[in-house]
């Protein structure tokens, strides 16, 4: 593993690469913080070398802002959080689906996190539905459909035609945050794009969105399991 000024970084050649790319992750395969430098199919390895240097206050950044990340996940334990309530996770023997008692997620003994999206997913439709239907009441508009997806750099989106589209992981964000994300999805449906008058919207709407915005600016890489 080359190593520059005590960050150790791997390298990944990709024949997609156009050019020479810095991905910084929080969870590496111990656990901790790792950068990874991905080199076109014919870059020179010293080209990762010089990224390293070239970008270095950013990737120092970069790994501050994943320990945190990491942190704030080791501090949740053997809980799970659902709109802002933390559930305990209660392994069972023979279980193959997640079930919700009270404040505790029944999980299948092992590796529960694909039962777990499942469960979310299936949570997810619900309380977004429900959301949806009450604000778009509410204002006089529709909408022509929900998907529940795992969008990697989006949380919502509102296609031309009024079919929404909603990540899953918004159930492990605070209540407030995702009817945050419902309503700027709504007055969407109104203003497409993100000029000043949907931003006035959206205030009118939802007074206050800056904070919610903001939360999930800093904490969205938390919403994972």
């Amino acid at each position: 593993m080359p190593e520059l000024a005590e960050i150790p970084y791997t390298i990944r050649r990709s024949a997609r690469a156009s050019r020479v790319r810095v991905n910084v992750s929080a969870r590496g395969g111990d656990g901790s913080s790792c950068v990874e430098v991905v080199l076109p199919a014919r870059a020179p390895e010293r080209a990762a070398a010089a990224a390293m240097v070239e970008l270095r206050p950013w990737i120092e950044r970069r790994l501050a802002e994943a320990e945190r990340v990491r942190a704030q996940l080791a501090a949740r334990g053997r809980t799970l959080p659902y709109l802002g309530v933390p559930l305990e996770l209660i392994p069972q023997r023979g279980r193959a689906r997640v079930t919700r008692r009270g404040e505790r997620l029944l999980v299948p003994e092992g590796d529960a996190r694909s039962a777990l999206e499942r469960f979310y997913r299936r949570a997810a439709r619900a309380e977004i539905a429900a959301r949806l239907d009450d604000a778009t009441e509410l204002v006089g508009t529709s909408y022509s459909g929900l998907h529940i997806r795992a969008q990697r750099t989006r949380w919502a989106s509102c296609s031309p035609g009024g079919l929404m589209s909603f990540n899953w992981r918004l159930l492990l964000a605070p209540e407030r945050v995702l009817d945050y994300v419902v309503w700027h999805e709504v007055c969407h449906l109104e203003i497409a794009d993100h000029s000043r008058a949907f931003w006035r919207l959206l205030e009118r709407r939802w007074p206050g969105y800056h904070d919610d915005r903001r939360w999930l600016a800093r904490n969205g890489a938390t919403l994972v399991i």
